[in-house]
């Protein structure tokens, strides 16, 4: 029996919430000193890591055992190894990796709000000031847009495939919240007669085109800078892309988003809605439905909606034909409308 506890109940899942915050900081640490590189460099032991990343050896040999422990490297004798995962998504080396997202993800200004946490929940929206994450021009969507490109490199492809159903020609996209780009550039790249229409602050969209031109699609390439809220869409368009962008509003703001998107697209054009969706229980999969800790923290009155909302969101707005199409092992889903 435990002190104070029950026979076979052990607080271990306690302490783990608890010294969260220290995976979180060694994972950080760990990237930016380049441990993760070192290794893979072939850097085993750890007087050899500290030495390619500029740190004492003591800390190293402590970093890597907890980083060992909580299964990102693995140890034996002296000597450190990078896990599978860890080859893939934290070595600079890989075409996978994933290290950059750390530095949108461990930003103050998102971590910081959980400092607060028991007041946003007596409140039930973010402290930040104005309006959170969703204040007009705010900086971090800059950096949004450079530091997590790299994990919706898998997404985009699937997004593009499951929009485009198959459809060839000319087409006319338009890109809301475009970022960093990604989801109307693979259209672009998928169908060589569509063009882009990107929509997001202007200092966001110098990032997006310059992804364009690195993908070789800048000449099908426009851009409309400002809220989508407010310019004035055009079109009309044969399929808008609305990806990572109504979980920061609440069910009346995305439901007149969705009537303007409507209006702007031609009778049986497509809306393609990139979102985290949870299921009816609210509980599951894991982090789908966890990402409304997420909205609650950062914004005014964000949640993640599940599909059957979303479905009487486009319902509301004149969207027809609801589908929805998961991500395969990524906790993102695809839910597809139609104006009709």
């Amino acid at each position: 029996m435990q002190p104070g506890g029950s026979p076979g109940v052990a607080p271990t899942l306690i302490f783990d919430m608890i010294q969260s915050y220290q995976r979180t900081a060694a994972l950080r640490t760990a990237v930016e000193l380049g441990v993760f590189g070192a290794i893979g460099e072939g850097a085993h032991g750890a007087a050899a890591i500290a030495r390619k990343c500029s740190s004492s050896e003591r800390g190293i040999r402590i970093l890597c055992d907890f980083l060992t422990i909580h299964g990102l490297l693995s140890k034996q004798g002296t000597d450190y190894q990078n896990s599978p995962s860890t080859a893939v998504f934290l070595d600079p080396k890989s075409p996978a990796c994933l290290a950059s997202v750390t530095q949108f993800l461990g930003n103050p200004m998102l971590v910081n709000e959980f400092e607060q946490l028991t007041a946003i929940v007596r409140e039930g929206h973010t402290m930040m000031p104005g309006r959170g994450t969703v204040e007009p021009e705010n900086p971090i969507w800059v950096q949004f847009a450079e530091a997590m490109a790299p994990m919706m490199g898998a997404v985009a492809p699937l997004l593009a495939e499951a929009a485009l159903q198959g459809r060839s020609g000319p087409l006319k996209v338009l890109d809301i919240a475009a970022g960093h780009g990604l989801f109307g550039i693979h259209v672009a790249k998928r169908n060589p007669e569509a063009r882009i229409t990107a929509l997001d602050w202007r200092s966001v969209l110098n990032v997006a085109q310059r992804n364009a031109k690195k993908e070789g699609v800048e000449s099908r390439y426009e851009l409309l800078p400002g809220s989508a809220f407010d310019v004035e869409f055009g079109g009309p368009y044969d399929l808008v892309l609305l990806t990572n962008f109504l979980h920061h509003f609440d069910t009346a703001t995305c439901t007149d988003l969705l009537k303007k998107i409507r209006a702007a697209l031609k009778p049986g054009g497509t809306v393609a809605i990139l979102e985290f969706v949870p299921n009816e229980d609210r509980v599951s999969p894991p982090q789908a439905a966890a990402f409304s800790m997420m909205m609650l923290s950062s914004t005014p009155a964000g949640d993640a909606y599940t599909f059957n909302q979303l479905q009487q969101m486009l319902n509301d707005a004149g969207l027809q034909n609801a589908k929805h199409v998961l991500c395969g092992e990524l906790p993102n889903s695809i839910v597809l409308g139609t104006a009709v």
